[in-house]
């Protein structure tokens, strides 16, 4: 028997039920993990509330963790019980002292590297490693704009960046969180709520707009963002937090502005077993070598409502982690 935090049907952070339930032994290719850490994610907010479809209920959301091997199944020789793993992505089920996953989706965790660490950061890892390789190759040269550049994606997102060689101008919500963002790397804070984040993005680059732009938040910035961006650059729309991302006629981002759009999906990133290795392995290292989510706020799994209404209310910074 195991706890877990389950959906039985689509609702607000009340709807997330710590319950008690029964753990199969692990089927043939799968592992069993013991959670030493989950990850909590915007995505998990999506899937509460029935915005992405989830397995038929009572479902358990969760897309990352990372723990220790407690049994294989059959046809496993990849790993043994007591090797320290990590995942992300589908098949969903991280809120829970343990899981069975399918062991191709399973990755070590070097020694030395923290598991609450790993799990802050694998989703978002694998997300910038999407956006900066297949979105929109970023090299030295490259300017971007990130939106909620203090939170975990932003953070990543930046560091990431920063080391391929970008300039990377960041959008937070306070003079607290421009020092997180500047901290990780941020070339340039722009206070949303103060400034015309189109104008000085223009300004920061001497009138021309960035080469791209990652915006999470929907709703008007998501247009807004058109206006930051130069000529043949690239807008990457990953998320609505802030409301649907409003349709656009193609006019829009014509002749005059000549501009490209993405709406990439992580798991469709990840749908790939090779791509979805090699990002996860990657993160993994860049993570045991100081990539970071930013500060991390620990929960027990129990009070995973209360972490759902901390994302919601997007007054924090860095990452949020269950420990069971």
């Amino acid at each position: 028997m195991i706890r877990a935090i389950r959906l039985h049907r689509p609702g607000g952070p009340d709807a997330l039920r710590l319950e008690t339930i029964d753990l199969p032994d692990p089927g043939p290719g799968e592992l069993r993990i013991r959670h030493l850490a989950v990850g909590v994610n915007y995505v998990d907010v999506y899937h509460r509330t029935g915005l992405y479809p989830l397995p038929p209920p009572p479902a358990v959301i969760g897309v990352e963790g990372a723990g220790v091997v407690e049994a294989v199944g059959p046809d496993v020789d990849r790993f043994r019980p007591g090797d320290r793993v990590a995942w992300a992505g589908a098949p969903v089920g991280g809120y829970a002292e343990a899981r069975n996953l399918p062991a191709e989706r399973a990755v070590r965790l070097p020694e030395g590297l923290d598991p609450v660490v790993a799990a802050s950061l694998l989703l978002r890892g694998i997300t910038a490693h999407m956006l900066v390789n297949r979105v929109h190759p970023v090299g030295p040269g490259t300017t971007m704009l990130v939106h909620a550049a203090a939170g975990g994606l932003g953070l990543v997102l930046t560091q990431w960046a920063k080391g391929l060689g970008a300039t990377v101008i960041g959008t937070v919500g306070s003079a607290d969180k421009a020092a997180i963002a500047r901290a990780h790397g941020l070339d340039h804070a722009i206070l949303y709520r103060e400034e015309d984040v189109a104008a000085r993005t223009r300004k920061l680059t001497g009138g021309r707009g960035v080469d791209f732009a990652v915006e999470g938040i929907g709703g008007d910035l998501f247009r807004r963002t058109l206006d930051a961006v130069a000529p043949f650059g690239m807008v990457a729309s990953v998320g609505q937090a802030g409301g649907p991302v409003p349709p656009i006629d193609l006019a829009e981002i014509g002749p005059r502005r000549s501009l490209a759009v993405s709406r990439p999906s992580s798991f469709g990133y990840m749908a790939d077993l090779a791509t979805y290795r090699a990002a996860l392995t990657e993160v993994v290292r860049r993570a045991a070598e100081g990539l970071s989510a930013g500060p991390v706020t620990t929960l027990p799994l129990e009070s995973a409502a209360d972490a759902h209404r901390a994302l919601e209310s997007r007054g924090t910074a860095g990452a949020l982690v269950l420990v069971p």
